[in-house]
């Protein structure tokens, strides 16, 4: 069984504080197998992670977390970043078109863009898998629920720390019974099912902190793009 870090995120997701290498030091350092960044609509952070992953002993596996119209949805094993905004299907259909692997996290999680809230149980079951434990969570509920979900309709189940420092790397793992120890092998299983999930909650003063975190860098952000764009001023017609 390979140990894998399927949720994570870095300093070029909107909310994300931590440069790859980062994640990778504290994948390693946990003992982990395999590491899969995945930024909010941002594939570059990652490519680079499982281009640098050997460098710390692991399996690289390429991904990001697409903001589709219905909420969020993970795409492992793609080549292009996947267009956000587009239908929950549409976005499901642009990751096979790449034969990528689509995993849904925290689907009932509404505060967090879960998508089982817009889109019927049939959709959600057209995943690839879901995720049943997120290690952000305050309740354990949403957690619960996907799992029965899953259970249900024998779908694969995945965990993911969702990570936004690198700290937070590893709290939740998807055990992985994988052929070989290669990105493509443990896709493959993952879509199989032949998973496992292990996991701790994220502690709530963390959670927080990495919320409050996001927002500041989301407003810096926002602020930095005005400042770049620079002053713009309506200027009347005037008959010369």
């Amino acid at each position: 069984m390979l140990s894998v870090e399927l949720h994570t995120h870095s300093a070029l997701s909107h909310d994300g504080r931590d440069p790859v290498e980062l994640l990778l030091e504290q994948a390693a350092a946990v003992g982990l197998d395999a590491l899969a960044v995945t930024d909010h609509d941002e594939i570059d952070a990652s490519i680079e992670a499982a281009e640098l992953a050997p460098d710390y002993g692991l399996v690289g596996i390429v991904g990001m977390e697409v903001t589709c119209a219905a909420g969020h949805v993970l795409a492992f094993g793609i080549d292009e970043a996947i267009e956000p905004g587009l239908p929950f299907d549409e976005t499901l259909d642009r990751i096979h078109d790449q034969d990528g692997v689509a995993v849904v996290p925290h689907p009932f999680q509404k505060s967090r863009h879960g998508v089982a809230a817009h889109i019927s149980d049939e959709q959600l079951a057209s995943a690839d898998a879901i995720e049943v434990y997120n290690s952000r969570l305050f309740t354990g509920r949403s957690n619960r629920q996907a799992e029965k979900f899953a259970i249900r309709r024998n779908l694969p189940m995945t965990a993911g720390s969702d990570a936004h420092i690198s700290e937070m790397v590893g709290q939740a793992v998807t055990e992985v019974g994988a052929d070989e120890r290669s990105a493509e092998a443990i896709l493959s299983a993952i879509a199989d099912g032949r998973t496992s999930v292990v996991g701790k909650r994220t502690p709530w003063r963390v959670s927080i902190r990495q919320f409050a975190g996001g927002a500041k860098r989301r407003a810096f952000r926002a602020v930095d793009r005005l400042r770049r764009a620079g002053p713009t001023r309506d200027r009347p017609d005037r008959d010369d």
